[in-house]
This record gives structure tokens, sequence and C-alpha cells, in this order.
């Protein structure tokens, strides 16, 4: 079961406090409550942070919104090939990838709950130099697709509200959409998980009544329907941008109450709800409506909506998508901001990226860089940076997976709340279908997504030394010497 070997936080708490010496590598260094907040925030910016610490609910509906927040966008699975393989690639892939990463996650952000996530765990197996490299792919990734929900919303509203389609009003609409959700996001986490959650529940809620409706009309004959030509990149891709993104929620690791016992529940949760999200929509959808695959691209659930029921339902799902894009842009925000001040609280950016608002206790620096980044970008077109995010995600995860095996063979004896069953030999197979799936996502990519990838990482090379030029120099304030937030070049035994 993948609750074998959860303790609780007490238990945790009192394996730390036994084991804690200087001398011990295997100290808790990743400790939300060792890692520094800058002056500026003051003492009740501490006091604050406590009492906006994410509690189980908004955490699920945070992670549900970082990986998927309904079905919206899964369409072009059916386009690819047949109904019968996008309904099989959404059933089995939450096992073989979904599950292995958010076990993953359980396991490091319940062992490291320091906010960086990612960051931290492979700062620590591999050094600082790895540690940035990761934090520079996510956080592109996470800035670009933060960056395409406002100009996603907008297009949604142009259904229902012709007035936006272009000119100033999209513009308008654009610039309100980002800066009130990044002011939103400065009111700390439990605010914005308690407004995911009543913006997951809008999102989801017309899909349950399509279901419901389509159940009496559905033949199963209908996903048998084989496109004219198939496209399994495009099948491929779909679904790996669907529900990739268990491990971004591990940025905001040093937000929440009692993570050894919230994580893992938490994860669990949202892979079943984003997973039976994008399942029964798309099985109830292809099996009650007779449209060829080639139908199938983008929006095409309000159609089949209206098909089912009426233009009242067509109409309340264009409404939902739209409220599903200020969910997904609101978690995507939170994420990067969180992975930025992590960085910061780390070492591997300046301090001033980790100030503290003095009110809510949120990291005011890295939302409003953040939020200047992702409206900057908004207004660019995306189609061929997607590709390029997922080669940099690709990037990114297989030296998380590397780091998640170094740590269990060389760091036994890191105090984990969960752990992977199985020990070494589970650690191990349930990385080896995630790592040959990535394989195969970064291998079908193209020249092109391979170069801007090698350039993205040559950026990443760029900062890290920028950074160490700065604090040689001391021109620029860092919260840590560089190494401390980790293990110096991996090599401590």
């Amino acid at each position: 079961m993948i609750t074998q070997g959860i303790q609780s936080s007490d238990d945790k708490a009192s394996l730390v406090h036994s084991n804690a010496s200087p001398a011990k590598p295997e100290s808790f260094a990743g400790d939300a409550t060792h890692l520094p907040i800058t002056a500026s925030a003051g003492s009740g910016a501490g006091q604050e942070r406590g009492r906006n610490k994410l509690t189980l609910l908004p955490l699920i509906f945070l992670i549900f919104f970082q990986v998927a927040g309904g079905p919206y966008g899964a369409e072009p699975a059916v386009q690819a090939a047949v109904p019968l393989f996008a309904l099989l690639g959404f059933l089995v892939f939450p096992f073989v990838w979904a599950v292995p990463e958010s076990l993953v996650t359980a396991e490091l952000s319940t062992a490291m709950p320091g906010n960086g996530g990612y960051v931290l765990w492979v700062d620590r197996a591999f050094g600082p130099f790895a540690g940035s490299l990761i934090g520079t792919w996510k956080y592109v990734c996470a800035a670009i697709g933060a960056a395409a929900f406002p100009a996603l919303c907008s297009d949604y509203l142009v259904r229902v509200v012709p007035a936006v389609s272009g000119g100033g009003a999209r513009v308008a609409t654009i610039v309100t959409f980002n800066v009130a959700l990044t002011l939103l996001s400065c009111t700390g986490l439990s605010v914005v998980g308690w407004t995911a959650v009543a913006l997951g529940l809008a999102a989801l809620s017309p899909f349950v009544v399509m279901v419901g409706v389509a159940l009496p009309k559905i033949r199963p004959r209908r996903w048998g329907a084989a496109a004219r030509a198939k496209d399994w990149k495009l099948l491929l891709n779909t679904l790996f941008w669907n529900l990739n993104g268990w491990d971004s929620v591990s940025t905001m690791a040093g937000e929440v109450e009692r993570p050894g016992r919230t994580f893992l529940a938490a994860l669990v949760s949202a892979v079943c709800i984003g997973s039976l999200g994008y399942l029964l929509p798309l099985m109830a959808a292809t099996g009650a409506v007779d449209a060829p695959p080639e139908a199938w691209g983008d929006g095409n659930f309000a159609d089949a909506a209206g098909l089912i029921a009426g233009e009242w339902l067509k109409y309340w799902i264009e409404v939902g998508a739209a409220v599903s894009s200020v969910g997904l842009y609101s978690a995507t925000l939170s994420s990067a901001s969180y992975l930025l001040a992590g960085m910061a609280e780390l070492g591997h950016l300046p301090s001033p990226l980790a100030a503290r608002a003095p009110v809510f206790g949120t990291p005011w620096a890295s939302i409003a860089a953040t939020g200047a980044v992702a409206l900057g970008m908004s207004f660019l077109s995306f189609d061929s940076i997607v590709a390029v995010t997922n080669y940099l995600y690709g990037l990114g995860m297989l030296l998380e997976l590397a780091a998640f095996l170094w740590l269990c063979a060389r760091r036994p004896g890191l105090p984990r709340p969960y752990r992977v069953p199985a020990g070494a030999a589970g650690a191990v197979a349930l990385c080896a279908v995630p790592s040959a799936f990535l394989v195969l996502v970064m291998a079908v990519a193209g020249w092109k997504v391979c170069a801007a990838g090698a350039g993205f990482t040559a950026a990443g090379v760029a900062v890290y030394y920028l950074m160490r030029f700065c604090r040689a120099q001391g021109c620029v304030e860092f919260a840590r010497p560089e190494g401390e937030g980790g293990e110096r070049g991996g090599g401590e035994t």
C-alpha cells in the first residue's frame, strides 16, 4: 500500500531532535523552520506565515490546478488517433507517470519540507550547480505556463462577451486578470488555496452534469471511430502536457501544515480527482456524440455538451473553462513564486527575492517578479514554446529522479515520514518507467526544440556563474554561503 512507512509528524519531530548534531550530515536541513526570513518581513510576518499554512483540502485543489484544472485541453488526444486510444491513455498514464511522480514528491517533500522543493533535493544530492540548473529549467516552464492562462481566459470569455475579442479591451482583460491574481497571491497560500477549492468545484460541476446526462446516450462503438491519419506524437504530448507537474507543489512545502501527514493524502486525492476528471468526460462525450476524431480540437467539449444537453450546458462549460484558467494561473503563479523565493532562501539567488510582506508573510518580491514575467509573456505566441517547456520539464524530471535514487542509496538514514515501499528496489522500479517515458518524449522532439532547450540550459549555467561572481564581489546580498543549502558537490558520504 502507498501509505506504508508513514510516521506521525510528532514521531518525526522526535526523530529529528534526537538525531540532531552539528557533525551529522543527516540533519534536517530542509525544514522550513531553518530557512531564513529576511529582516524586512519582521516578526509579524513570521506569525502571519504560521497562520497562512496550507491544510489538506486547499492543498488538494492547488495540486489539481497545477496539473489539470479539469478536462479542458484533452481534446487533441481524441483528434490524434482513436477515441479508445485517448481513453486508454488517460486510464493507464496516471499509473505509469502520475503515481510514481507523486510518490517521489511525497517522500522528498516530507523529508525536506522547505520552499524550493526539487531545488532543495537536487542541491542536497548533487550540489549547488545542479540545484541552480533545475531551478532555472522548472522556473522557465512555470513562467511560460502561467503566461498562457490570461490569454486563454480572454479567449474563452470572447465566446460569452464578444466585446473583449481584441484591441484595448483584450489587453485590459489580460492585464486585469494578471494584476488581480498577483495581488491575491500576496494575501497568502491559505487564501489562494481556498479560492482554488471554489474554482475547482465550479470548473468540474458542468462535467458532472454532462456525464450524468450522457450516460443513457453512450454507445461504446463510437469509441472505435478511427482518424484518417494517426498522430502518435500529438497523443503523447497531449497526455504528457495534461498529466505532468505533480512535483510543482513541492516548491511550497515550507508553507504546508504538518507536511508529514498532509502531503501524501493530498497527492493521492489530487491524482484521483485529476485522472477521473479527464477520463469520465472523455468517455461520456466521445460515446454519446457522433463526431469524427478530426473534429476534436481545443474547445470541442463545449460543442459536445451542447449536442448532449443543449446550449445551456455548452455555455456553462465555456464559463467553466474561463474559471479553470483563473485557477490554473493562480496555482502556477504561486508555485513559480515560491520556487524563486526558495532558491533565494537556499542562497542560489539574491536574498531580496526571499523578502516577506510584513502583513501577510508572503514572498512579495518573488510574487511580483513572477507576475511581471507572466504579464510580459502573455502577449506572445506559445505554439512552439509549449514543446520547449515539455523538453525542459523532461530534463528537470530526469535530474529530480536521479536525486531521489541518490538520496535513497546514500542517505538511507534521512528521516522520512513517508517512504516508497520495497526499499531501494522499489525506488528503482518506481523510476524506471517514468524515466523511459521522459527519454521518449525528448527523443521525438524536433531539432528546433532541442536547440531551444540547449539555449535555456546555457542561460541556466550563465545564471549560476553570474550569481557566483556577484557573491565573490559582494555586490549582492545572499541568504547563505554557496553550498550551505545542500551538500557541496554531492561528495559528502
